[in-house]
């Protein structure tokens, strides 16, 4: 008896491509399915992050040592120069305050720094303000990620439509220098062992506060002209302290509060009195330095600048005390702030000066520097050449 057939009829080839091509067209649908559920997912995992942890405005309190660091501010997509953002923005991410994106993009956490401290210059009362979202033990978090260098030392809920830039009245910078470079060229010791006398010390402060008040800085910075309106600039207070001994140094710190500074402005301003002081340049060149023409200013070395603290008085008197949010003064922080000036600043300035003798070095210069007058038409023709050939956005640099 005939085998019975336990197959049914053989499909057509053509028939069997076209299983194929279902079953093709099955696990690409199930894998669009599969991709979509996953960014179905992720969209409500971002979801339940915003409802678990709202992103809110929020300004953070930095200090760091700006040796190492090309200035504050980032270049996004620039890896050559290193900044001190670059260091914040990873450590943002990394600590789960901000999606990746935003690090790409800092405009989608709507970022702002008070001042751009250029390259080496430090800080002890940075104050950024950006949205985050506001995670559990959030400080802790973002310094474990950051170098011991840069700290976060304070963190406070402020207004949506807070600035931190264009909210800042003013800036108080610091300049930290030893003392011998007040030495007389002429008589005095140049070198560490040189102490700073009241009488010379009263000579400084003498020429300090001829600073106060508004005058035109357009011979202290670059690319400006004496009729640019942004090259006046308002101080409120410039002032020396008392010298002290650190590290085998006598330090002395000149304080200066502004509106705002202009690149380079400040070691400028503190170049141009230590050349007087020291009797490279007569007594007459402060005023004439704000005058219309040019006039040739050494620029100190950026080794001892640093961003003391900044003010927000009006948006205190504002929203200090209104029982939402708190007044932005930092007195809370001051010994955190004290001790990491101890710790990182004050010792790097000392040491790169002891190593590097970077204020000895630029003392050397002063010699070639022409501090007379030139001719006035000249000068006047040379700044509006430059003032028609450049501009600025005349932000914060020192």
């Amino acid at each position: 008896m005939a085998e019975q057939a336990t197959e049914g009829p053989k499909q057509p080839a053509s028939g069997r491509g076209e299983t194929r091509k279902s079953s093709c067209l099955q696990e690409e649908s199930e894998a669009l399915e599969k991709n979509g559920h996953d960014a179905k997912r992720l969209k409500v995992d971002q979801e339940e992050q915003n409802k678990r942890h709202p992103k809110r405005k929020v300004v953070l309190l930095m200090a760091y040592s700006g040796k190492g660091y090309h200035g504050m501010q980032r270049n996004v997509g620039s890896s050559q120069y290193k900044t001190i953002e670059d260091e914040l923005v990873e450590a943002l991410v990394q600590s789960g305050c901000i999606p990746e994106n935003h690090a790409e993009d800092m405009k989608k956490m709507s970022f702002q720094r008070c001042a751009r401290t250029d390259k080496g210059v430090s800080a002890a009362g940075q104050v950024v303000s950006l949205k985050v979202w506001l995670i559990d033990n959030i400080m802790e978090k973002i310094n474990s990620h950051l170098p011991s260098n840069i700290r976060i030392l304070g963190l406070k809920r402020v207004t949506g439509r807070f600035n931190s830039k264009n909210s800042c009245d003013a800036r108080t910078y610091s300049y930290t220098l030893p003392t011998f470079a007040f030495a007389h060229k002429d008589h005095e010791l140049q070198e560490e062992s040189f102490r700073l006398g009241q009488e010379t010390l009263e000579k400084v402060n003498e020429l300090l506060a001829l600073y106060k008040g508004t005058h035109n800085f357009h011979n202290f910075t670059s690319q400006k002209g004496p009729w640019d309106p942004s090259a006046k600039r308002y101080i409120m207070e410039m002032h020396c302290e008392p010298p002290f001994l650190q590290g085998g140094l006598e330090l002395a710190v000149i304080k200066v509060k502004g509106q705002s500074f202009m690149m380079h402005q400040i070691r400028k301003m503190i170049g141009l009195v230590i050349a007087v002081v020291k009797g490279y340049a007569p007594p007459s060149i402060m005023q004439r330095s704000w005058g219309e023409g040019k006039v040739d200013i050494p620029k100190a070395p950026g080794l001892g600048l640093v961003l003391e603290r900044v003010h927000f008085e009006k948006y205190n008197r504002r929203f200090g005390n209104d029982g939402l949010h708190e007044s932005l003064d930092w007195a809370e922080e001051e010994e955190h702030i004290e001790a990491f000036k101890k710790a990182h600043i004050y010792p790097t300035i000392i040491q790169t000066e002891l190593e590097e003798k970077s204020m000895a070095g630029w003392i050397a210069t002063l010699s070639i520097h022409d501090y007379d007058a030139t001719s006035q038409e000249q000068n006047v023709v040379n700044h509006k050449v430059e003032a028609a050939a450049q501009s600025d956005d005349g932000g914060d640099s020192d």
